[in-house]
């Protein structure tokens, strides 16, 4: 088990991932059954409308419309909560993945085995990628199921389109935990990092429509690849989606790279 390092990394996640599905599940689930209520209420979105639109402006999108399913879930699940989960999911097994084996002393126990220092990262990139996904999986098969259950009615296609755009931003994050985990061995240093650069992204697409110069380097935001297309209206932006794995292929090279040539404490 050792040997392989994605197993183990998975079975030690395991009842982590569990919990995490578990409640994400149930977040999605009151979101569903808040649905008829608001769904009765046109004021809503009218109160969406009347507001500023620098305040507009940090939901998914300043169009979504509160009185359809999928301006709804733009709202209220995908401009905040659904990121927040995925991103934290995200950054901190990108940030235990080297770190914590070192603060745990098992990092000598790993590297006894045969399995080099590039092998290592790569799986625990994986397994990051894998637990990513699957949260991202767990809240688009809950808002089918759930959804449909209390006629919030989506289509699966967009939803799945837009939980790959979710995923995706989840593994960005997670990977440059990942990379500064490999090169410096510190899970604070790591989790922080991702998490005040997720927030400034997020800021800078949010407000490029009224900043100028966010406007100007709002196509290189995460979280423009993540929203900026619209996918659960229009499907995959195949151009984001690109961007997004070029970018992770980059980080976990200079993960790789940093791990290999720094020294390791047990």
């Amino acid at each position: 088990m050792l040997a392989n390092v994605l197993l183990k990394t998975l079975r030690d996640q395991g009842r982590v991932l569990l919990a995490w599905a578990v409640s994400l599940a149930l977040i999605v689930a009151t979101y569903a059954a808040i649905w008829p209520s608001v769904k009765s209420q046109p004021s809503m979105s009218d109160f969406i409308d009347q507001m500023p639109e620098a305040f507009r402006s940090l939901f998914a999108t300043s169009s979504a419309d509160m009185s359809t399913p999928t301006g709804y879930i733009q709202v209220e699940l995908l401009s905040f909560m659904g990121p927040i989960a995925v991103l934290i999911y995200a950054i901190s097994a990108g940030a235990g993945s080297i770190g914590g084996e070192e603060d745990r002393h098992t990092m000598d126990l790993l590297l006894g085995n045969p399995v080099g220092r590039g092998r290592v990262v790569v799986d625990k990139f994986f397994a990051m990628v894998l637990g990513t996904f699957l949260l991202a999986a767990v809240i688009g098969l809950s808002l089918v199921i759930e959804g449909n259950m209390a006629d919030l009615v989506l289509p699966p296609d967009k939803v799945a389109a837009a939980m790959l755009h979710l995923a995706l931003l989840g593994v960005v994050f997670g990977s440059l935990a990942l990379g500064l985990s490999a090169s410096t061995g510190r899970t604070g240093l790591s989790r922080g990092i991702p998490a005040v650069l997720a927030v400034l992204a997020y800021i800078v697409n949010a407000l490029a429509p009224l900043v100028e110069a966010f406007r100007r380097i709002q196509k290189a935001s995460p979280f423009y690849q993540y929203v900026g297309q619209d996918p659960l209206r229009k499907g995959p932006a195949w151009d984001s989606v690109l961007v997004s794995a070029l970018t992770i292929a980059v980080l976990l090279a200079l993960a790789v790279a940093g791990f290999r040539r720094r020294d390791v404490a047990g």
